[in-house]
């Protein structure tokens, strides 16, 4: 992730935090109160992303284009705010069914990122360990700072600091990997939910979410479609139950991760991180000793 991309990413709200403020908008509007007039009790209350709702209502521009510069979970907001539109469909509902993946989602991504804290933190100290020999050869009387001043010294502060620097940038792909996504599992067909609540048919369904969110329906999607045509079951509860499901498989799944992470971080720790330590840790201590110490015949 770049630089710029994670100052993004720490500026944006949470989904936990997303999720609060739109389940209040949808307890305004349940209550009677027009949307617009709802965003504005909530800019009056102080939310910022209200507040830039209201200027762009003011600017005669739907809420969804304010919300898509307010980061991805806002955005996705933005894009049930506007299939919910285009079809008639209760916008209460459709808040408070969408608030409510973004909260599962948010908790899921917090349950990986807590899994993940031990094998990163560990991580961390091991990576260190080169250093510490160095400096614990100084502190045993040995001389390794001069030791790494002569030719083969220097090749061992090359190749440590190469070592060292080539884990660093391993361990953090492995856990970049392990990282959870940022999207919402299963939001097509949440979306797509959304439309046909509105009473409008399938295809039209269809083509609306997409249009909105830039989302074809997954396989998924399709499938479960499909069953509800077949079984002329309801499609709405159909679709929102595999929302469902693949948010709970999407959270399993990152727990499996996060445990085989802790595996994979001794790939570095095996291959980098033990002869980082001996180069600079052992080989300096060495060198110091066959300088200092005198050769007897």
């Amino acid at each position: 992730m770049s630089r710029r991309r994670r100052a993004d990413a720490a500026a944006a709200p949470d989904a936990a935090a997303v999720a609060a403020v739109v389940q209040r908008l949808a307890v305004l509007l349940q209550a009677g109160i027009a949307p617009g007039a709802a965003w504005r009790h909530l800019a009056t209350a102080g939310d910022d992303t209200a507040g830039a709702v209201c200027a762009r209502l003011d600017a005669g521009d739907p809420p969804a284009s304010a919300l898509a510069e307010r980061g991805e979970a806002w955005r996705q907001i933005g894009v049930a705010w506007q299939v919910a539109t285009v079809v008639g469909a209760p916008l209460a509902a459709s808040l408070r069914g969408l608030a409510e993946a973004l909260r599962d989602a948010h908790q899921a991504r917090d349950d990986v990122r807590t899994a993940l804290a031990e094998p990163q933190t560990t991580a961390r100290l091991i990576a260190w360990l080169p250093l510490v020999a160095l400096g614990l050869g100084a502190a045993l009387g040995f001389d390794p700072f001069t030791a790494l001043a002569t030719p083969a010294g220097a090749v061992c502060l090359v190749a440590g600091g190469s070592l060292m620097l080539l884990t660093h940038r391993w361990t953090r792909a492995l856990v970049a990997r392990a990282q959870p996504a940022e999207d919402i599992p299963g939001l097509d067909a949440e979306v797509i939910a959304i439309a046909l609540s509105g009473g409008v048919s399938i295809p039209r369904a269809i083509e609306v979410a997409a249009a909105a969110s830039g989302l074809a329906p997954s396989s998924e999607t399709g499938a479960v479609l499909a069953l509800s045509r077949s079984a002329g079951a309801p499609a709405v509860e159909l679709l929102r139950a595999d929302a469902a499901a693949r948010r709970q498989a999407a959270r399993t799944e990152g727990r499996l991760r996060a445990a085989a992470l802790s595996g994979r971080l001794l790939l570095p720790l095996g291959v980098c991180t033990l002869p980082a330590f001996l180069l600079l840790g052992v080989g300096p201590m060495l060198l110091s000793a066959l300088t200092t110490t005198p050769l007897t015949l």
